[in-house]
């Protein structure tokens, strides 16, 4: 069993997606991901199966969730630096985890 002091060592952070360009060499569809986490960590890379519910243009500047303390994992050509978070929709296609109100970039999730 999982504990709370197990939760805490996992480092999720609000960032926004500055960048958004397509990753034709992925198995499965999906983008490659700037995301900008503020001063104290910076700007990260990541790749995400997002393409069945989100368009390029509608994922830049929104905010995201992540963990940021995972080690990197490469990902074809692609050095994925966050885990950037999501649950299946309907369709089985990820849903983005997004705080419903404006938050400082670099937030850690409590």
């Amino acid at each position: 069993m999982t504990t709370f002091e197990d939760f805490q060592k996992l480092d999720i952070r609000v960032g926004k997606i500055i960048e958004v360009q397509d990753f034709p060499e992925a198995r499965n569809p999906a983008y490659k991901l700037e995301i900008d986490f503020g001063d104290e960590i910076g700007i990260k890379q990541s790749s995400a199966q997002l393409c069945g519910n989100y368009a390029k243009e509608d994922l830049k500047e929104k905010l995201v969730l992540a963990v940021v303390n995972f080690p990197p994992k490469q990902i074809g050509p692609v050095r994925s630096e966050v885990l950037t978070l999501g649950v299946p929709g309907r369709n089985n296609e990820c849903v983005l985890i997004i705080p419903e109100r404006v938050v400082d970039r670099g937030s850690r999730l409590y």
